[in-house]
């Protein structure tokens, strides 16, 4: 898949801290610092980075090592074979097997600290998960072929990854071509993290003045009748910015105009059904609420989530740069300012640019081909009539 990234100028620097270490007490999920210290972790309090890539490769190697126990590898297995992912809470938390049970704090701890580096309330409850790397390895693991554990790759465009076997000893796998062995790997639900995300930045966008409410219908502001939106009748994705090994993609729009304030606001608009590329979708969703903005025109910038992504900080960095701008009495772009709001080491691998729309019309019809050239939209005026 292509790895490149949009030509962007810089409107503004953000830096973000990330040095703070999550202390996890009587588990063995210790961040690996190299091929044999990995094995070397115990069962004692240990910390490591708060980055949502170095939980889930502690995470790998303290499940990795648990799987010595024949009965709770048993249990895994079970639960590979009969799901796409189980929830790593749910299943060391029903787990039957001594080291699944012993494992569960750790989890619970982990998924605090997962929630906490993603920018998450306290309500995203258990996001790490687990799941093969591919389905072909569903025959291997069934006939009994020890499995290795590895973090669903955090560098997109990286060639290699690493996975632990149950010593604790590192392997350096391709991500080129599947892996003779069985790989569990283990990462966080996408859905869940993007749905709860929109909604921070929602009220973090609002807090600032960028996301105020529409005026309620009948208003003198709005029509009585309704409001008039514009729809996605259908679209298609060429690259959903998401390797195989990762599954299903996480998209999501921000939607962003001049409010009838006049300040610059952002609409979310979560997209959970747009998860394959060069596939078509018929969504029949509501892109644009018109009654949100003050002119007739509006941007869209669809991004997908690979995982480190905070959604304080990303609300934070938007808010940043558009409340710099300021409305002339007439409608300009704001798509551009939007993507270089984002902290350019995010474009590594998260949150991926997909595509963007300027200038959708509240008269726009057809189909709109994206400015990177990824994807197209097919859309329509839509009135949502008054109950």
């Amino acid at each position: 898949m292509s790895t490149s990234t949009p030509l962007r100028t810089a409107l503004i620097g953000v830096t973000l801290a990330a040095t703070a270490l999550i202390p996890l007490q009587g588990t063995a999920l210790a961040a690996p610092t190299g091929t044999n210290t990995a094995a070397t972790a115990t069962a004692s309090s240990v910390s490591f980075s708060s980055s949502v890539s170095g939980i889930e490769d502690a995470t790998a190697l303290a499940l990795a090592r648990s799987l010595a126990d024949p009965d709770w590898s048993r249990e895994v297995r079970r639960a590979a074979l009969a799901a796409d992912s189980v929830g790593l809470g749910k299943l060391t938390g029903d787990a039957a097997a001594p080291a699944g049970r012993k494992l569960a704090a750790g989890i619970t701890a982990a998924d605090r600290g997962v929630a906490a580096a993603k920018g998450l309330g306290s309500g995203a409850g258990s996001l790490l998960r687990l799941g093969l790397a591919d389905a072909s390895m569903q025959s291997r693991l069934a006939s009994g072929t020890a499995p290795l554990v590895a973090a669903a790759p955090s560098d997109d465009g990286g060639s290699a990854f690493t996975a632990y076997d149950s010593r604790g000893a590192a392997h350096e796998l391709s991500l080129d071509s599947v892996p003779d062995r069985p790989v569990y790997l283990v990462d966080i639900d996408g859905a869940k993290a993007v749905a709860e995300g929109l909604k921070v930045i929602d009220k973090a966008l609002e807090s600032r003045g960028l996301s105020v409410a529409a005026p309620a219908a009948g208003t003198s502001t709005q029509a009585a009748a309704g409001i008039d939106t514009t729809r996605i009748d259908s679209v298609r994705i060429g690259d959903v910015k998401e390797p195989f090994f990762k599954g299903d993609a996480e998209i999501f729009t921000l939607v962003t105009g001049f409010g009838k304030d006049g300040k610059p606001r952002v609409d979310t608009v979560e997209m959970p059904y747009l998860n394959e590329e060069d596939t078509t979708c018929y969504p029949g969703q509501v892109l644009v609420n018109w009654s949100n903005y003050k002119y007739d025109l509006a941007d869209a910038v669809m991004m997908e989530d690979d995982g480190d992504t905070n959604y304080q900080a990303l609300a934070k960095a938007i808010a940043t740069v558009l409340l710099t701008i300021t409305d002339q009495g007439a409608y300009i772009p704001l798509a551009d300012a939007l993507l270089d709001a984002i902290p350019t080491s995010w474009w590594t691998d998260d949150p991926d640019y997909v595509d963007s729309w300027y200038t959708l019309a509240r008269s726009s019809s057809g189909t709109r081909n994206g400015a990177a050239g990824n994807g197209w939209m097919t859309v329509s005026p839509y009135h949502v009539p008054e109950l």
